[in-house]
């Protein structure tokens, strides 16, 4: 427990505003809501990636008649990577490929939330893919990190 609180008092203290909850993280984002997913996808493309698609939940809400804060989902995978998880344990494909939501909160700020790889693999009882969580992780955290700055 005291490891936990080091490590989000050192995220805090470096500034960046990372919070993990039932499986997901969400970062503070330094840009509007269109510009954290479109420098999302940007980099994921970059580095070959596939998106599948991109969702603007504020405009299915106001074609709804229904005002929701801005809020834009990318879903996007890797099959080398995701693949790994389905040969484990392919009940892993409800929560594949993997998803980011980019939304406003009540003050304006903009937040971005994704799954933690550790947290789906854990859900599916996902034991013998460490090395596989590991980069998938490690990718995502940086991807996410591009998205968040300006």
């Amino acid at each position: 427990m005291r490891l936990f609180f080091a490590i989000v008092l050192s995220l805090s203290v470096a500034g960046l505003a990372v919070a993990t909850e039932n499986g997901l993280i969400t970062k503070k984002s330094s840009n509007n809501t269109k510009q954290t997913i479109d420098k999302l996808e940007a980099a994921l493309k970059k580095k070959g990636m596939t998106i599948f698609a991109r969702v603007n939940h504020t405009d299915g809400a106001t074609r709804a008649k229904i005002k929701l804060r801005k809020t834009e989902l990318l879903i996007f995978g890797n099959p080398k990577m995701g693949s790994h998880f389905f040969t484990s344990k392919q009940t892993a494909g409800i929560d594949l490929p993997m998803k980011a939501l980019a939304w406003e909160d009540d003050k304006g700020q903009v937040w971005l939330t994704y799954n933690d790889p550790s947290y789906i693999a854990k859900r599916h009882g996902i034991a013998d893919r460490t090395k596989i969580v590991s980069k998938m992780t490690n990718a995502l955290d940086n991807f996410t990190n591009v998205a968040t700055k300006k």
